[in-house]
């Protein structure tokens, strides 16, 4: 059993008005986005607040087993800014295959390609000189008439690069299986804090796109399946009937229908047996699209209801070779998986039709997609898709910018891997997944790159530490945050930010700021200690004095960080009880706490019980009577 006790004496003070986080360390750049009311300190968009838009038309065509794919590609990029624009900055994201583009680890020679090479390129209609240049993702091309404010530009490009013969995020799954991803020159995001995205990608970082729209089509030959982000808008035409129907079917059943299996694949003539069909796909404000395409993979398919009000169903989808016994599970995690992040937390529907799982080797997210290895432990399999899939809330829901400021989808991502996890896993397999994989590479490491302040961008970062700020460290703040909350007012508010910045560009300070304004409570000693401190856990039992019936427990905060805990008293005959302490306990003092219990005799040991929130030093975390 667990008790709650209040163990400290809180004023409260009656909060009318939005309470800004100003006392946090903010950049010059983001002061001034606030100054100009593109941002507002209640943590909702300024009155001002703008952000461009980019509609893409993309034709690919892919002949495998080449490697080569050919591309066309209209753009409609629309300044939605106060700013005249000279120059448009394109993000060319597959040079980093090319041998000199710089990178944060050694690669083989099977990463390297060419890169992305345009043959053509037009403004407005004119063709224009392209210079390639060497081997950068960011590439500044000036415009020959400059784009005034609330004006579009249509933009023309042919390119074509080669598959990678490692598939990592991207590249050849096997000689005639494909994952294809950053496959398009895109347009920069052009913000309102920090002007053109120049970030650089080296590799492993991640994205930051701006919403559009998409239609696209692919050209493959015949006997190739293709999956992708958004709606197939021409099954009929692609597919045999048989194979048509079962996808449809699929998309309101609720069993797992096995549209395409090995002896189908045997069989042939899956699809409409012209020499070539073409794909053809649409999705609507989203931030990226990712194929996959194949001529060995199996395709199962069902549905699931993601909104509770209007019956609303999703289609989930997978496909995967026949030696991936785990992926034959893959429609299930899913589905269960849409279902839970729908109901529970964030408790938003799923936003999008579909969500397709594609066996390859990246473990990695895409907007309605997901890249992911096969695994002997089918736990772990489900583990990982939970992972991938509640990237739809962060980054892609939300449009946060992962390259900059990883914590705010990462972090979210593996909180709500351990809230699910929960459940479907259990608690305590849960527990034990999220302190291997997420927290004991920083709590057990000293070193001074573990401990360097979440906020500190995450592209300036690389190796383990950059992971510990993103994944663990912040999703064990977003979990102390829920914990120091109380699930209602965490939902809420959680809901709330997410309501005010669903397709937009929200950065650190109008999350802080939010929960701040939908709380009422001024948190910024919170957000002080996680996010902008080199804190650690780990507490100490200082002192442990007796007077009549009551104890007084005297805890130390060694390193500093706002985290919950158990306090664990053990009886001479064997009994327990256990006291929960939120963060609170540090509000007031961050450095020492004094916990007074009533009511208890013949206590032979007291102990912390950290969970999740591994301490750094174990030893000082328990007090025996001698």
């Amino acid at each position: 059993m667990v008790f709650r006790k209040v163990v400290l004496t809180i004023s409260c003070v009656l909060l009318t008005g939005f309470i800004s986080a100003q006392d946090l360390y903010q950049p010059r750049s983001v002061k001034k986005a606030y100054e100009n009311g593109t941002r507002s300190k209640d943590g909702r968009p300024g009155e001002n607040y703008w952000q461009n838009e980019a509609d893409y038309d993309i034709h690919i065509k892919v002949n495998p087993p080449s490697r080569i794919v050919e591309g066309k590609a209209k753009i409609t990029y629309t300044n939605n800014s106060p700013d005249t624009l000279k120059s448009l900055n394109y993000k060319l994201i597959l040079n980093h295959h090319k041998p000199a583009a710089p990178r944060l680890r050694p690669v083989s020679d099977d990463y390297l390609t060419s890169g992305m090479q345009i043959t053509s390129y037009k403004e407005n209609g004119i063709s224009k000189d392209w210079k390639n240049n060497n081997n950068s993702i960011n590439q500044m091309v000036k415009l020959d008439e400059p784009l005034l404010p609330n004006e579009n530009i249509e933009l023309d490009f042919e390119w074509n690069f080669e598959v990678s013969k490692q598939s990592g995020r991207e590249g050849a799954i096997d000689s005639t299986t494909f994952f294809l991803a950053y496959f398009y020159p895109r347009v920069a995001v052009y913000d309102d804090y920090e002007g053109w995205d120049k970030m650089i990608f080296a590799g492993s970082k991640e994205f930051y796109n701006d919403f559009g729209d998409y239609n696209f089509k692919v050209t493959i030959p015949k006997d190739y399946i293709v999956w992708a982000t958004g709606d197939l808008l021409n099954p009929e035409e692609v597919l045999q009937k048989k194979y048509a129907d079962l996808l449809e079917e699929s998309m309101t059943s609720n069993k797992v229908i096995h549209i395409v299996d090995q002896e189908d694949l045997e069989n042939g003539k899956i699809t409409n047996q012209s020499k070539t069909n073409t794909w053809q796909w649409k999705v609507e404000n989203i931030t990226d699209i990712a194929i996959a395409l194949s001529n060995t993979y199996n395709w199962d398919a069902g549905s699931v209801v993601v909104d509770q009000e209007t019956g609303r169903r999703a289609s989930v989808q997978a496909a995967y070779d026949e030696p991936s016994q785990d992926f034959k599970k893959m429609v299930d995690y899913a589905k269960y998986a849409l279902k839970w992040f729908s109901n529970h937390t964030p408790g938003i529907p799923y936003p999008y039709s579909k969500m397709s799982i594609v066996r390859g080797f990246a473990d990695m997210e895409y907007p309605m997609m997901a890249n992911d290895s096969s695994r002997e432990d089918p736990d772990f399999t489900r583990f990982v898709a939970e992972h991938e899939i509640a990237h739809t809330y962060f980054p892609f829901y939300m449009g946060t910018n992962e390259t900059r400021f990883g914590f705010m989808d990462e972090g979210w991502a593996t909180a709500l891997e351990y809230l699910i996890g929960s459940e479907n896993l259990g608690k305590r397999k849960a527990t034990e997944n999220f302190k291997r994989f997420r927290v004991k590479r920083w709590i057990n490491n000293p070193s001074l790159e573990q401990d360097l302040p979440i906020i500190t961008p995450s592209n300036m970062l690389s190796g383990s530490g950059s992971g510990t700020n993103q994944y663990g460290k912040a999703g064990l703040a977003y979990l102390a945050l829920k914990d120091l909350l109380g699930d209602e007012d965490f939902e809420k508010s959680l809901k709330t930010y997410m309501k005010d910045w669903n397709g937009k560009h929200p950065i650190p300070w109008d999350f802080f700021n939010s929960f701040n304004e939908s709380t009422g409570q001024n948190l910024t000693w919170f957000w002080h200690a996680w996010f902008f401190t080199n804190n650690y856990i780990g507490y100490a039992i200082k002192e442990v004095e007796f007077g009549n019936d009551n104890v007084n427990v005297t805890i130390e905060n060694v390193g500093g960080m706002p985290a919950p805990f158990d306090l664990v008293i053990l009886m001479k005959d064997g009994s327990r009880k256990v006291y929960h302490q939120s963060p609170e306990i540090w509000k007031e003092n961050s450095k020492k706490a004094e916990i007074q219990l009533k009511g208890h005799k013949n206590i032979s040991e007291i102990k912390f019980e950290n969970g999740i929130w591994m301490d750094a030093n174990p030893a000082d975390n328990q007090w025996r009577k001698k």
